[in-house]
């Protein structure tokens, strides 16, 4: 990393420093804005004066790190696997990850064909439950596909439930998804997802900060989402506990300004608490695909108006209606009766009944008038709405 400063010098410093700093480490983000990467390189490598912000101890510890580095071997694994180091400035970096400030990666592996940068600008983050229930993986599954199927790319953690059903319904919609993992993306984990990974990274593309082999750990997983809220547009919850990942993603998203979005579920089910707490907040109601792409898509973009079915006596004249509803359940009337109770003359409510009698609704029997059988449930609301 010595000579002239350049492109190429940077990006080996990022990849040093990948082994060094932890994801999401401000202090480091720090260092890097105000002297750059390859001189914080330099410090740890030469065993230079600490940095400020860190003890003596913390320092050693990150001196410790940086010895075992080696971005030349790191390249060439990636190499191997297929991989690609993408770094902020470059035309694959996706912008919106600079909105992380001092949290921004360092740099992202990347495992697949597509740019990155193009497809995170029309992306929808899904997370959840791993443990989700069939209603959350029904959901998840159902929202991968309607997005996709609207040329919205898919991004999720890889994990196992939610994740990985939002994954497959990208898939199975033949669109676009993209998996962000918590450790080298060379190694898919969790390891019973590794068939889904790798087709992920044929059809879509694989991502995460982590160096190649590296392995996740607890505080991994939870600042990789702050990356799947960066990325994105927007991000929807499908069921999540009150501790759970996925609302930190989502909390993620809010603080980014981001749209933040939940799918709500039964309130006896501890699995959609969290949702119902984030819905009770900021984030947006959604039931499916159209809804999510009202709300983070173009203007006009609207999901379709959801009512009930159309019933035939929505159809009537509302004169016809007054009078087809003071018809008694069971029984005849006569014409005056029903002119009184529709509030309108006899002759108007007699030539109303001829009307509903054409259509079906109403039978004569003698001086009086009565509800035909197919119209009892359809002439009376409570019963169409039980």
């Amino acid at each position: 990393m010595s000579g002239g400063a350049g492109p190429d010098d940077d990006r080996l410093a990022r990849i040093f420093l990948g082994r060094v700093v932890e994801p999401g480490d401000e202090t480091a983000g720090r260092w890097l804005r105000e002297h750059g990467a390859e001189e914080v390189a330099r410090r740890l490598r030469e065993d230079g004066p600490a940095l400020p912000g860190v003890t003596g101890k913390r320092w050693a510890g990150l001196r410790a790190r940086a010895v075992r580095a080696a971005p030349e071997r790191d390249l060439a694994l990636a190499r191997e696997a297929g991989l690609r180091f993408v770094c902020p400035g470059t035309p694959e970096w996706p912008a919106q990850l600079d909105d992380l400030g001092d949290a921004r990666p360092l740099g992202l592996w990347v495992r697949g064909r597509p740019s990155l940068r193009m497809w995170a600008l029309r992306s929808v983050a899904v997370v959840g439950a791993r443990a989700c229930t069939e209603y959350g993986a029904h959901m998840a599954a159902g929202l991968g596909a309607g997005l996709a199927e609207r040329g919205w790319v898919v991004v999720s953690g890889g994990a196992y439930g939610v994740d990985g059903a939002a994954h497959r319904g990208a898939l199975a919609a033949g669109g676009a998804t993209v998996a962000v993992l918590a450790c080298g993306v060379d190694r898919p984990y969790p390891r019973g997802h590794t068939e889904l990974i790798t087709r992920i990274a044929r059809q879509g593309l694989v991502a995460g900060e982590l160096p190649p082999g590296d392995h996740p750990t607890p505080s991994r997983f939870l600042l990789r989402n702050r990356v799947i809220a960066a990325l994105t547009r927007g991000t929807v919850v499908v069921e999540a506990a009150y501790r759970s990942g996925a609302l930190v993603t989502a909390r993620a998203a809010q603080r980014l300004g981001r749209h933040t979005m939940g799918v709500p579920g039964p309130v006896t089910s501890g699995l959609s608490a969290g949702v119902h707490e984030l819905l009770r907040g900021e984030a947006v109601l959604v039931s499916d695909a159209a809804e999510v792409v009202e709300l983070v898509g173009a203007m006009g973009e609207l999901a379709p108006d959801r009512r009930g079915p159309v019933l035939p006596r929505d159809l009537l004249d509302p004169a016809a209606a007054r009078v087809l509803a003071a018809l008694p359940a069971r029984g005849t009337a006569p014409a005056d009766v029903l002119a009184r109770g529709a509030g309108t003359t006899q002759d108007d409510a007699v030539a109303r009944l001829y009307e509903l009698r054409s259509l079906g609704f109403v039978e004569r029997h003698g001086d009086g008038w009565k509800l035909t059988r197919q119209a009892v449930i359809a002439s009376r609301p409570d019963r169409a709405g039980c």
